[in-house]
């Protein structure tokens, strides 16, 4: 599964998970390009041995005129992974105004990306990763917004598969389960809701930002060169338990 000679675009690949898949796939051989949406993001990232050989720049995915400057700028493009999408306003996502903008970056900024970038990969028969969730499929009583916007994300995913596949684009995307972020950082200092997280998991750990970068390096790679419109749960085990 190398992705040797490929150039990649990783929205929100400074940190967290999308640091994970950026890494795994400059691991694997591909050119890659992270985005995070501030500038100490960026300091951060490139202070990190971690992120060694990746270059970064700073970018709002809900900035359509940012969105196209960048995507202007580059030559080529063989994968596109949308891992910017991860905003979560729990308790907050009843108000209107908060709802549209987790949704915003969330969903529309994934299309905003993949629309922007859709020459490019058609030229070279590109692959899209999108980072769906857990909540693509459950729903939340605490997080309307965000598992609206990522259940978007997995229809999102199979109607393009479905538009895109005469272009030679495939297009799948990650549901991570509880992977160690720093938005996951709260609950597993909870010990009480940590310790039930782990229970139900049926691999008995939390993910790993890692976990979610080989499944990516998978669907990006010719070794899934017959997957288009799949929704990969990446999750110990945890939807299923």
């Amino acid at each position: 599964m190398r992705l040797d000679g490929l150039s990649a675009l990783v929205t929100g690949g400074t940190g967290g998970i999308g640091g994970g898949i950026a890494q795994a796939l400059r691991d694997a051989g591909a050119q890659v390009l992270a985005t995070g949406l501030g500038a100490a993001e960026i300091a951060a990232a490139a202070d990190s041995p971690d992120f060694a050989g990746i270059e970064t720049r700073v970018l709002d995915v809900a900035d359509s005129d940012a969105v196209g400057s960048l995507v202007a700028g580059l030559d080529r493009l063989d994968i596109l992974v949308n891992a910017a999408g991860m905003i979560v306003r729990a308790g907050g996502e009843f108000d209107v105004a908060t709802f549209q903008r987790v949704v915003e970056v969330n969903l529309t900024g994934s299309m905003r990306l993949a629309a922007a970038c859709k020459p490019l990969l058609a030229r070279r028969g590109g692959a899209i990763v999108n980072i769906a969730s857990m909540l693509s499929f459950f729903g939340s009583g605490a997080s309307p917004a965000y598992s609206s916007s990522k259940g978007g994300v997995a229809q999102l995913t199979k109607s393009l598969a479905i538009a895109w596949a005469p272009d030679g684009i495939r297009v799948n995307a990650i549901a991570p389960g509880w992977i160690e972020t720093n938005l996951t950082g709260p609950l597993r200092g909870d010990p009480a809701r940590s310790a039930a997280i782990v229970a139900r998991t049926l691999l008995g750990r939390w993910g790993r930002p890692e976990d979610i970068g080989g499944a990516a390096v998978f669907l990006c790679s010719p070794a899934a060169g017959f997957v288009t419109g799949a929704v990969l749960p990446v999750d110990g085990g945890y939807a299923i338990a």
